[in-house]
């Protein structure tokens, strides 16, 4: 029979256990609960976190041009009246909100108006305001997940959101997925600690104003709130405060800009699920490309959090039956989001990274369960000190696991500023050169024209332009639609845009003819056509600024994918990324400066 000693600690356990789930609801900034396992301080993990995602808006490269055209490039154009739009922003069809963007557009309007910035501050600016919505919101969450989880799941899930590549990329980006990335977030946050208004006003912004589909992660807070907790009233109640506040001035502002009645995210919907083609006309991946992708951005993490389910059934198998918690939600039903979002998404043809952004915070979590569950399982089969605890006998599994991501992570991230930084920092040259004579011989006044070819997705946005330089396309073998800039005109907002479907048929009227371009920005890829040549190869083009730029096509698969020093500079191949000016550029000088007429021949 155990020890008196080791019943009297048991039934202090179960009671202690019973005052917590009657304890009432916590705050989301509060303090995490002092437990077994030793972990950073509210405002330790913020700084923490705060400064990984500094980094990231410093130093993350924009790996999808749908950020720059369908967001910086609309913002770009309600700040300063110059921008190019999708077919997406059109009244036709109108399933972008301005609401979203001007959400975003006033704080920069704001900071421009005071500090009277360049505009790559402001576009750097924005990043960090992304960087500190994100460190705050991920803060709540780990204090979420130590007070429901416990300090060891939630320490783990600390570390995998700091050092993780997906959260690096997705965090600063400009984009629905990453606001509801933030929102889905913090209405987990919430729901775990049970404040429950919080949590469905969360989704419901994260719904309404970020990204419709994200109503998805809030299938499980609904079901715990309906059947588990059986509290319709409050539901309802708050669903309709959160409908009212939310939906009322986000119709008002894109009705005004767009001059009609309109409901982007009821325009989403419809788009997506009742049209014949709905989004399957691009992006279409195999199966396994989210796995890739996770694989990529969570290395181990991802397949753990796939299993974390799983083994906690194996655990509940070794431990018996486990008295029920009605006053907090179930372990599994926390999980379910990922599992969920996943079931709904991993099958449709139509596959981006950014999809997944909204439960990249899940991904953590359900990889630091999983990795708390392999602790208990390997302490219950193998350890010798049963009745001690789990941590002292296995911390060397975690260690181990976790320095195993944290390297696999770090050399991802820097294959990926490594290896793409070139287009932004090319395109961040283009100030130097626009006040350098020496480098850029045309006043400041002059209108100046800088084309891309194949490069026209890399495009950082036109925060990067100086003023009075305009992008301009040059044919490529690209066959779909490119964007437009918008009408120069006060009500352009409401203007139906000529030349655009919903198809992605390619509209030329996009193109210029290469006599139209002062510079060029091009990558030097060895393989070229009539469409896309090596411009640098061309007499007529000087090149001014080059940067290497990694060439996955002739590239290891495995060195191409995490940088290993040494191995992969040794055995991946790079290509000259390049911003090339008209070798007779002071020509166009020379042209500008005759007066009116005097070229002319005389009449007979």
């Amino acid at each position: 029979m155990p020890p008196r000693s080791r019943i009297k600690s048991k039934r202090d356990s179960i009671k202690d256990r019973e005052i917590k789930d009657n304890a009432p609801t916590v705050s989301l900034l509060s303090e995490p609960m002092v437990g077994r396992a030793w972990t950073p301080s509210f405002y330790t993990a913020f700084k923490i976190l705060l400064s990984a995602r500094v980094c990231a808006a410093v130093w993350s490269n924009i790996s999808d041009c749908d950020e720059v055209y369908n967001y910086w490039e609309p913002m770009h154009f309600l700040l300063h009246g110059k921008g190019f739009q999708t077919w997406e922003y059109s009244p036709l069809y109108a399933i972008r909100s301005y609401a979203y963007l001007w959400l975003h557009a006033m704080p920069c309007f704001v900071y421009s108006l005071i500090l009277q910035s360049n505009r790559i501050l402001v576009f750097y600016y924005m990043r960090c305001l992304f960087a500190l919505v994100s460190a705050l919101c991920e803060v709540c969450f780990y204090r979420a997940v130590c007070q429901h989880f416990g300090n060891n799941v939630g320490r783990l899930t600390l570390l995998f959101l700091t050092m993780s590549s997906g959260m690096f990329v997705s965090s600063t980006a400009f984009l629905p997925s990453t606001c509801s990335m933030y929102l889905s977030t913090l209405a987990f946050a919430a729901w775990f600690l049970k404040n429950y208004e919080v949590a469905v006003f969360a989704t419901a912004i994260s719904t309404l104003v970020g990204w419709p589909f994200a109503a998805v992660l809030g299938l499980p807070i609904a079901y715990d709130i309906l059947l588990l907790k059986k509290e319709p009233m409050l539901f309802i109640k708050t669903s309709l405060a959160s409908l009212f506040l939310i939906l009322v001035p986000l119709i008002y502002v894109d009705s005004r800009q767009f001059g009609k009645l309109v409901v982007a995210p009821l325009n989403i919907i419809l788009y997506n699920v009742f049209t014949s083609h709905g989004p399957d006309l691009y992006g279409t991946e195999p199966c396994t490309f989210y796995f890739l992708n996770g694989i990529l951005n969570f290395n181990i993490v991802f397949l753990a959090a796939l299993v974390s389910i799983p083994a906690l059934l194996i655990l509940r198998c070794f431990e018996g039956t486990v008295r029920k918690t009605p006053k907090s939600p179930p372990i599994y039903l926390c999980l379910t989001p990922m599992y969920l979002w996943m079931f709904v998404f991993f099958p449709l043809a139509h596959k981006e990274e950014r999809f997944l952004f909204p439960i990249y915070p899940m991904i953590c979590l359900a990889g630091a369960s999983a990795v708390d569950t392999v602790q208990k399982l390997y302490h219950k089969l193998f350890s010798k000190r049963k009745f001690g605890d789990y941590l002292d006998a296995t911390s060397g599994l975690s260690m181990a696991f976790c320095a195993l991501f944290c390297i696999a992570s770090l050399s991802r991230t820097i294959i990926v500023y490594r290896g793409y930084r070139a287009p932004i920092e090319t395109f961040m040259q283009l100030g130097q050169f626009s006040l350098e004579e020496s480098l850029h011989p045309l006043p400041p006044e002059y209108p100046v024209n800088i084309c891309v070819g194949k490069e026209w997705y890399r495009f950082p946005s036109s925060f990067f332009l100086p003023d009075n330089w305009n992008l301009k396309f040059l044919k490529s073998e690209f066959k779909g639609q490119l964007p437009k800039p918008f009408e120069d005109s006060p009500n352009a907002t409401r203007i139906i845009p000529t030349e655009m479907n919903d198809q992605n048929l390619e509209e030329r009227s996009r193109y210029v003819d290469i006599k139209a371009c002062d510079y060029i920005v091009d990558s030097d890829f060895p393989n070229h056509s009539s469409l896309e040549p090596r411009y640098s190869k061309d007499p007529n083009w000087n090149i001014t600024f080059s940067l290497p730029f990694l060439d996955s096509q002739r590239s290891h698969t495995l060195l191409r994918a995490f940088y290993v020093p040494y191995f992969t500079d040794f055995l991946c191949n790079y290509v000259d990324y390049n911003l090339l000016q008209r070798a007779n550029i002071r020509d166009r000088l020379v042209r500008k400066r005759r007066k009116p007429g005097t070229h002319k021949r005389p009449n007979n």
